[in-house]
């Protein structure tokens, strides 16, 4: 059976035990040229302490190492200057995703000492960002299982981590996350600022200043071929791959009944999850004041205080020939509460969890005291089965039992929900209602009280044992539909672009069709926000075929937001995905597309055919590591480098052109053309044409390139970049992006028939900056709009209702600009965060230091790569 060592180490040497990783140098291509402009007095706080001097280097100059934020530096040594662990005053366990299809299972918890994170799928730092759960200290984060649904939002974590200023951070759970941190090297940029180490589960027991976590390892009962496990018992992870025609021998590892202790190999292991068992530390009584005036104790002098030391220990003192006990003037001792965290995939784990004898200890009759609270990431179908309710059911009626599955009812992403309920009332077809994703199995009837997860429910454990529900976000959306009317002259500006709307819908009777479509589902550069995602663009090319250009981390969790029931029909149809670059925030939601893609096939009882896979060869390399030791992925992918479908490009190996062949027929286009660009190495854009003679080109990252406006020549649609506002022309050059005029020139030379701006820096989060240049043939984007072709003359005609709309935030990012020009033109540095003239200075301060902060990590992000 599995055992693990209840042998308590000092948090330092603890440390010390997870293997630190080398990180590989960076890339030439990654390397960019700062200048010497901005001021080292930027220091803001958001999400996290950021601790950023915003001072470029010069040519040539190796990057200083970032210096430790002071505050951080001090707690930290006050942190080595306690010998004895007296247990945390507050503590509790917070639901960040709730396990729903488009938020995996995560949870946050919280002490006075400490932050930890349990899994980070994709879209948990956004969620952080948007519910503001600070990372400062967030330098441990344990991991169930390795499995995209709980690690796919990692690398954008550890990122955001490193950009903020958090020195190190430790990753706990199986062994092959060593690997998995080595293979997103491949795109992650240097990640020297940050020391990442891996504390697999054969390790010891993990203390720190709030309690102590114990790993436990479980081995799942694999079938015969050992290959995969049973679809239906798993409704979040991806159901068994389709044969393949490679032989692989990952899986001729043994998973016999060996020692549970001893180490399996580093390789891809599908039977391994690991339940984390958290041990508060024992909390001191208080000290009663009252009761001990009463005793004659010299309650406000000098002499009380060894007098306290000694009783809060629970050793009697004797003062003035009066024996006084603990008891008579101290509150109990709080033992420190168990908590534990199990995740079930499937039925084939059922029994290794059921007859585990780590997590018997903690149920009725055990050796230790029982768990106060078991947190359950366990399907339905799992819950169903009665060997699982009988486990749940040897708890004592005590503890309290939290579910998170796809059954949860809970909205995540309050922000966006908002914004698109403010603009459904401007253009409901261009700006369609949000909606949810329900799950179809029957919730399992279980015979004991439980709890389903919410986004931000809270579970204290310290001071008072209690559920929470205060933070659980309101998702109401009457009330943002009132808060929008209440904008001034907004409603007037409604009514008008309806009616100027009918009257071109009128004209444009018969010649509106309903495809091609497209539909932004992500249009901010560098990272999640809270209402702008990253990159990714769904384009609709017939009523069964679609492709999607760019898939940033959590553009499936948009597509369920955006399509709710009819996901699945969405993925079935989406037959090719376009990468333009390496960066994080372009491609690292792909592996969840794929993984849910496949198994919206199999839901729909469609048989399984790869997507055609459009981009740099460099991805491969992430791929490939991905899938031989963490998970299979390769089989979902037929693969076409980017390079062979430039204009004179080499001809392929019969293989890659029968792919391209059967791209363009299976897509109904005369022609697929891809570009380099101006951003990093290995970047390009890329064109289609269709059969019925419509084409769309898409930038991806690029500062103004002549190559592009030859492979988009005479567009019907252009999506191109607009980073930053006019005026940041120097910022553009510096992070090799465009600013809005001059992707709009870009389109102007392309003859395009419309353009539309779009991959907007995350400070212009809900508009960005108008600048001169626009006419009736530009349009910008935002998150979950959809447009047709037919929609052209109609898109510039909602400018005035957006204006108003966000008059306030415009007006600030004016004031803004109008500072930095005025400095600029006297000669002096930068200060986002010099105070505002209007007369909301506090909120607009907020808005600017918020925005600041943004703009730091945003920097050292695009910079980075």
């Amino acid at each position: 059976m599995n055992t693990v060592h209840l042998k308590l180490r000092s948090f330092t040497l603890l440390f010390g035990k997870g293997r630190a990783l080398s990180v590989a140098p960076l890339p030439a291509f990654a390397r960019c040229d700062f200048r010497f402009h901005q001021t080292v007095f930027q220091f803001f706080r958001t999400m996290a302490t950021y601790n950023h001097p915003g001072t470029g280097q010069p040519l040539g100059l190796k990057k200083a190492k970032q210096k430790e934020p002071l505050r951080r530096v001090k707690t930290k040594e006050n942190r080595s200057k306690r010998v004895d662990l007296h247990g945390p005053s507050t503590v509790y366990v917070q639901v960040v995703g709730a396990g729903s299809r488009d938020n995996a299972a995560s949870l946050y918890v919280f002490s006075e000492y400490n932050r930890y994170l349990f899994n980070c799928g994709e879209g948990t730092q956004r969620l952080m960002q948007e519910h503001k759960l600070k990372a400062t200290q967030l330098d441990n984060i344990f991991l169930t299982r390795l499995s995209w649904q709980n690690v796919g939002g990692l690398s954008g974590m550890i990122l955001t981590l490193k950009d903020t200023g958090v020195p190190e951070c430790v990753l706990s759970g199986p062994p092959q996350l060593e690997n998995y941190l080595n293979a997103i090297k491949s795109f992650s940029g240097p990640l020297e600022d940050i020391k990442l180490s891996v504390r697999p589960y054969t390790e010891e027991a993990y203390t720190d200043n709030t309690m102590t976590v114990y790993q436990v390892p479980i081995f799942a009962q694999l079938r015969g071929d050992g290959r995969k496990l049973s679809p239906k018992s798993d409704r979040s992870s991806p159901p068994p791959r389709p044969p393949s025609p490679r032989i692989d021998d990952i899986h001729a590892n043994s998973h016999g009944d060996g020692s549970p202790g001893e180490r399996r190999n580093a390789t891809r292991d599908p039977s391994l999850v690991v339940s984390f068992i958290c041990k508060l530390h024992p909390k001191k009584g208080n000290f009663l004041v009252p009761q001990a005036k009463e005793l004659g104790l010299p309650v406000g002098t000098a002499a009380i205080g060894p007098l306290i030391t000694a009783l809060k220990d629970g050793k009697s003192v004797t003062y003035e020939g009066k024996e006084i006990r603990p008891e008579q003037v101290c509150t109990p001792t709080d033992p420190g509460p168990v908590f534990i965290i199990v995740e079930c995939p499937s039925e084939e784990f059922v029994e290794a969890v059921c007859t585990n004898r780590q997590l018997r200890r903690y149920q009725t009759g055990g050796a230790e005291d029982p768990a106060v609270l078991v947190v359950h990431m366990t399907p339905e179908s799992v819950l169903e089965t009665d060997q699982y309710k009988k486990w749940m059911e040897r708890f004592p009626s005590t503890t309290e039992h939290l579910i998170l599955n796809e059954h949860v009812c809970t909205v995540h992403n309050i922000r966006s929900h908002k914004i698109q309920a403010q603009l459904n009332m401007i253009h409901p077809e261009i700006f369609p209602e949000l909606e949810a994703y329900k799950a179809k199995e029957p919730q399992a009837a279980l015979h004991i009280p439980n709890v389903r997860a919410e986004c931000l429910l809270k579970f204290q454990l310290r001071p008072v044992m209690e559920w929470q529900r205060e933070a659980i976000p309101s998702c109401n959306t009457e009330e943002f539909v009132k808060e929008a009317s209440e904008v001034p002259n907004f409603l007037e500006e409604v009514d008008e672009c309806r009616k100027i709307c009918s009257t071109d819908a009128a004209e444009l009777s018969g010649q509106r069709e309903k495809y091609p479509e497209v539909v932004f589902m992500g249009t901010g550069s560098a990272l999640p926000m809270k209402i702008r995602n990253v990159s990714g663009t769904l384009v609709n090319i017939s009523p069964c075929q679609s492709i999607l250009l760019d898939c940033g981390e959590g553009t499936f969790g948009q597509l369920c937001r955006h399509y709710g029931d009819g996901v699945d029909d969405v993925l079935s149809k989406i037959s090719t995905v376009f990468i333009s670059h390496m960066h994080a925030d372009h491609h690292t939601g792909l592996l969840m597309l794929l993984y849910q893609r496949q198994r919206a096939l199999a839901a729909l009882g469609k048989a399984f055919s790869p997507v055609y896979l459009v981009g740099p060869a460099q991805i491969m390399n992430w791929l490939g590591q991905y899938h031989d030791y963490c998970e299979e992925i390769l089989d979902h992918i037929n693969f076409i480098p980017n390079r062979f479908l430039h204009d004179g490009a080499e001809t392929p190996k019969q293989k890659t052109k029968s792919f391209i062949q059967a791209l363009l027929k299976k897509n109904d286009l005369q022609k697929f053309q891809t570009c380099t660009v101006r951003h990093c190495k290995n970047a390009f854009a890329c064109s289609f044409t269709h059969q019925s003679g419509w084409k769309l080109a898409f930038s991806g990252d690029t500062m103004p390139c002549d190559a592009f406006v030859h492979i988009g020549k005479n567009a019907t649609l252009l999506i191109h970049e607009a980073t930053l506002e006019d005026g940041l022309e120097e910022e553009a050059v510096e992070k090799r992006h465009s600013t809005t005029s001059q992707a709009i020139g870009i389109g102007m030379r392309m003859n395009a028939e419309f353009i539309m701006l779009n991959h907007f820096s995350q400070r212009y989060a809900k508009i960005p900056l108008f600048s001169e240049d626009f006419t009736d043939r530009v349009g910008i984007s935002f998150d979950h709009m959809r447009i047709r072709f037919g929609d052209f003359k109609i898109l510039p005609r909602l400018i005035p209702a957006l204006k108003t709309l966000f008059a306030e935030e415009i007006g600030e990012m004016e004031e803004r600009r109008e500072r930095r020009e005025l400095r600029h033109s006297r000669g002096g540095f930068s200060d986002v965060n010099s105070e505002p003239k209007t007369a909301d200075v506090s909120r607009a301060a907020k808005r600017d230091q918020e925005e600041a902060a943004t703009h730091n990590v945003e920097t050292k992000r695009l910079k980075m790569s």
